[in-house]
């Protein structure tokens, strides 16, 4: 064995406390860890020929490379609906490098690992109140929880003209109904060689909203004579936290054919209030649902889950099996993750997520989805208190879409948010709705309270004084 490998084996359990420390470390100092900053490294250094060791090589991290981290885990970073890392999946993020298991079969080359997936399925199913028609699996994030998704909806619609596109490539036009995509599933049809301007666009329920017209919708529908088509829907849009009417799509369902998907990245966590699950009945009708771990679920990146309906399975497995390698079995006979899903290995991805659910539970997950919203509600207000903003949408759920008052003022919405963001205390991300240019932000992290909404306020309003509006 090389030396300086022999000598971090010997020393392993120090150098693991040495990075628990400093682990610690950060998460101790969120609230004074800037949002953003513009420290900078040189990345066109020389790899040495020997190797430094792990402690060497710790001490050069904190030296370079920490401090271009942010507090991306903070309670006011308010930017891409990013959750925090919760103790419990920060143990299970840990557990799940240590244990370092490939989640594949079940029985056959991959081990066990994969029971403990089903289990965090079954149990978030119940969390969100779904029923057990659905089957489910860990991916990185919405995008591949889409692709995912997209790719067996791809599978579906070529079965209408007795025809398997996984085999022998696209050979029909794909019929793509949206209202309000997010930019991962335009993003997926080009990957799915569908192609990013294929589909077509449903108009918005009038009043300030992004969610499906459906009179529209049916109108659309019509002119496609009876030809089956895919429906990408929202549970959660980006700006304004928008749903789609799941229980008229239902409907409309049983008078036509097509493949129903849900984007629930962060949405479909609404399902844990008894304030907000209204938002999303009848969404148990879907083919198919993209929701994230690492948004309202609170758990490190990269995690997602695709739902999808069990009877949809067979279709999985023609999207995404390994028929050419006999060394994996059959995949036709044993379930094999590898056979349903676009990875062929991965880690043991459930095992944070699996950790906080049994760590916080339904009700742990309702208070921080409650509170999150409660906050936005908050913030909102306080906007609208200092007389210098204005909502551009009512507040739904947990975004607040706003943006400077005054249409005078317009020119000035991104040097005013850039301002904000480099201060440090807080992030925020630019948007643009209702042809005006916006500010978006997302309440869901679990640490975060009032008083971080205190501290927000008064930097807004110093950034506001710096503008000199």
């Amino acid at each position: 064995m090389n030396s300086i490998l022999q000598n971090d084996l010997n020393d392993f359990e120090n150098i693991l406390e040495k990075t628990k420390q400093h682990g610690i470390d950060f998460l101790n100092n969120l609230d004074t860890i800037p949002t953003s900053n513009k420290n900078t490294i040189d990345p066109a250094g020389n790899l040495n020929e020997f190797g430094l060791g792990s402690l060497a090589a710790l001490a050069e991290f904190n030296e370079r490379l920490a401090p271009l981290m942010v507090s991306s885990p903070g309670p006011r970073y308010l930017g891409f609906v990013t959750g925090g890392s919760t103790p419990a999946s920060i143990v299970g993020d840990w557990l799940a490098s240590v244990y370092d298991q490939n989640t594949q079969a079940v029985k056959a080359q991959g081990g066990a690992s994969a029971l403990i997936e089903f289990e965090t399925i079954n149990f978030l199913l119940q969390l969100l109140e779904l029923p057990d028609t659905f089957s489910g699996g860990f991916v990185t994030g919405a995008t591949m929880s889409n692709f995912t998704c997209l790719g067996v909806a791809r599978q579906w619609f070529g079965k209408q003209f007795g025809k398997d596109f996984a085999k022998n490539g696209i050979s029909e036009s794909i019929s793509i109904l949206t209202a309000t995509p997010h930019s991962s599933s335009i993003k997926c049809l080009s990957m799915l060689g569908i192609g990013s301007q294929n589909y077509t666009s449903i108009k918005t329920i009038e009043g300030n909203r992004e969610a499906i017209d459906l009179f529209d919708l049916e109108e659309n529908i019509k002119k496609l004579n009876g030809k089956p088509f895919i429906l990408i829907s929202s549970a959660g849009t980006v700006n304004t936290a928008d749903f789609d009417d799941f229980e008229a799509i239902a409907a409309l369902r049983r008078k036509y054919n097509f493949w129903w998907h849900i984007d629930a990245a962060f949405g479909g966590f609404a399902a844990v209030s008894d304030k907000f699950n209204h938002l999303v009945e009848g969404w148990e009708g879907a083919d198919s649902i993209t929701i994230d771990c690492h948004k309202w679920l609170n758990v490190p990146y990269e995690s997602a889950f695709y739902l999808m309906k069990k009877e949809h399975l067979s279709l999985q497995i023609e999207t995404f099996q390994n028929s050419n390698a006999p060394y994996l079995g059959n995949p036709l006979e044993n379930f094999n993750y590898l056979n349903v899903l676009p990875e062929n290995s991965r880690r043991l991805r459930a095992l944070p997520a699996w950790f906080a659910l049994r760590a916080y539970g339904k009700d742990g997950f309702k208070d921080i989805v409650e509170n999150s919203t409660s906050l936005a509600l908050h913030f909102a207000n306080a906007l609208i208190e200092t007389g210098s903003f204005e909502l551009l949408a009512p507040i739904r759920l947990n975004n607040v879409c706003f943006t400077l008052k005054g249409n005078h003022n317009q020119e000035k919405v991104n040097e005013f948010l850039t301002i904000l963001n480099d201060k440090g205390k807080v992030f925020m991300t630019p948007t643009f709705y209702q042809n005006k240019k916006g500010i978006r932000a997302s309440f869901v992290n679990w640490r975060t309270t009032e008083e971080d909404i205190a501290i927000i306020m008064e930097e807004m309003k110093t950034s506001i004084l710096d503008l000199e509006i």
